[in-house]
């Protein structure tokens, strides 16, 4: 199994058995869903690294089941179609896909697009998202989270978190960090520091797998813990 996932969507299972074998030898983990539905149900339990979105399908087309998609996943979506029309890819795009493949495509093309944009979505995330496992900082949308549950924070416990995240494994001193909370520091701001730093722990053990990120380093202050 690779470290990269697709999910192929196409009414025609004999294709869908050709992609997954393909993909399968760039070492990349396949799923193929045969219609629209299928794939949001997947979708809502799974996350994939791209999806691959037949645009002529029974029932719902492609076109309509990318607005539910982007309820539940970012990943980017390629456009498999075989309507040529410069209008066409036109709608697709302005709809919300990453990519518009025109059919037949031969494989090698595929698979190169596919990387291409899963290389592309991943540059993107990493500047909207800062990881801390087992948390995501999310630098643009200001929230947290655990296991792609929100845990709700304070805009000042946020900032005191980013500012551990944004020096893992140092020492930030008491005086640091009141600085980087109020803009001045005085000795009897200590107990300041020492309580908001409590209440941002208390928070992070609520989550099993994140009690002991921050620790204290004594007489000087705390520490993002490295794993």
């Amino acid at each position: 199994m690779g470290n990269r996932s697709i999910l192929f969507v196409d009414d025609d299972r004999e294709i869908l058995k050709i992609y997954k074998a393909y993909m399968e030898k760039k070492e990349y983990s396949v799923f193929t869903c045969a219609d629209g539905q299928e794939a949001l149900a997947f979708l809502a339990q799974n996350k994939t690294d791209c999806i691959v979105l037949d645009v002529m399908m029974p029932g719902e087309d492609g076109f309509t089941v990318l607005a539910e998609i982007r309820k539940l996943s970012d990943a980017p979506v390629l456009f498999l179609s075989g309507k040529t029309e410069v209008s066409e890819r036109v709608k697709g795009l302005s709809l919300g896909a990453d990519d518009y493949i025109v059919k037949p495509c031969s494989l090698e093309e595929l698979s190169l697009r596919i990387g291409l944009n899963i290389r592309k979505n991943a540059a993107v995330n990493r500047k909207q998202f800062l990881e801390i496992p087992p948390l995501t900082i999310g630098l643009t949308d200001r929230k947290v989270r655990y296991a792609d549950r929100e845990i709700v924070l304070s805009n000042r416990e946020y900032e005191l978190l980013l500012l551990f995240a944004e020096n893992p494994g140092s020492t930030l001193t008491f005086e640091r960090i009141g600085t980087a909370m109020n803009g001045t520091y005085l000795s009897r701001d200590r107990q300041t520091v020492m309580t908001a730093v409590s209440r941002l722990r208390k928070k992070l053990k609520l989550y099993a797998k994140a009690p002991d990120l921050i620790e204290t380093v004594w007489g000087e202050g705390y520490r993002l813990r490295e794993k």
